[in-house]
């Protein structure tokens, strides 16, 4: 009996996509997306805190796991928020971030922050106001 290489068969590779979840006919650099579940998880092994994360839903019909960037949040199930890409580096799986200031998510912290602002969706005219 011959093998397949006697024969001079040739298997077809199966080929994988990767399919960006901001994406669907065109490139957007965010999405909007609906909260499913807000949680908190810890990071790999050097690192130890506890990370607050969101399950959120994409208008593109993924389902992605998003950080929440800052101190203090008003998430909860059900708000509205927009995603961008940016990964956390010591959360496995998450590869994307909230948008803090538009829609149902909300700028304000626990504290006044000076610097760094314009990571974090605080403008300067609220700044300036003492929020």
């Amino acid at each position: 009996m011959s093998t397949f290489h006697q024969n001079g068969l040739v298997i077809k590779k199966i080929r994988k996509f990767n399919y960006n979840p901001l994406r669907s006919l065109k490139f957007c650099p965010q999405r909007k997306g609906i909260v499913i579940k807000v949680r908190i998880v810890t990071p790999k092994k050097p690192n130890s805190a506890r990370r607050k994360v969101a399950r959120v839903r994409l208008t593109t019909g993924f389902v992605v796991t998003a950080r929440i960037r800052g101190q203090g949040h008003n998430l909860q199930a059900y708000s509205t928020v927009l995603v961008a890409g940016g990964r956390a580096n010591d959360l496995p799986g998450v590869r994307y971030s909230l948008v803090k200031g538009s829609m149902d998510f909300s700028w304000r912290e626990d504290f006044k922050r000076t610097k760094a602002r314009s990571k974090y969706g605080i403008s300067l005219e609220s700044f300036t106001l003492g929020y």
